[in-house]
């Protein structure tokens, strides 16, 4: 029995080479990694406190996936009265500017630009 019990004490891993993983690597999970980068993850693992604008302007808070500080709903054009909706509309695609009469240089005297000259 006592050669029962060093053997227990002597059990090394490398003996048994299907115990040990098929690569080691050294990773230091601390908190000076979390500083240096930032996790891309697609699924974030709790739920952020977050402020909800309905389109009628009232707010609610609730619980969100992702870590954001507002989520607003859109607003449906097809609910408004008409009028808004094309006011709106016009504030979303102004028009393009009307083109100006062009400038002519047959109204200005040279004279008074002389000094300007290089000679």
């Amino acid at each position: 029995s006592a050669g029962l019990g060093s053997t227990r004490h002597a059990l090394r891993l490398d003996a048994f080479p299907s115990l040990l993983p098929a690569f080691t690597t050294s990773v230091r999970l601390n908190s000076n990694r979390a500083a240096v980068s930032h996790l891309r993850r697609q699924l974030y693992g709790r739920l952020y406190p977050i402020l909800l604008v309905k389109t009628d302007g009232s707010t609610v808070r609730l619980r969100y996936k992702e870590p954001k500080r507002i989520l607003m709903l859109p607003l449906d054009s097809n609910t408004l009265p008409e009028a808004e909706r094309k006011a709106r509309l016009r504030r979303q695609f102004p028009s393009k500017p009307k083109a100006g009469p062009e400038e002519t240089f047959e109204g200005i005297d040279l004279a008074t630009y002389k000094r300007f000259w290089k000679k």
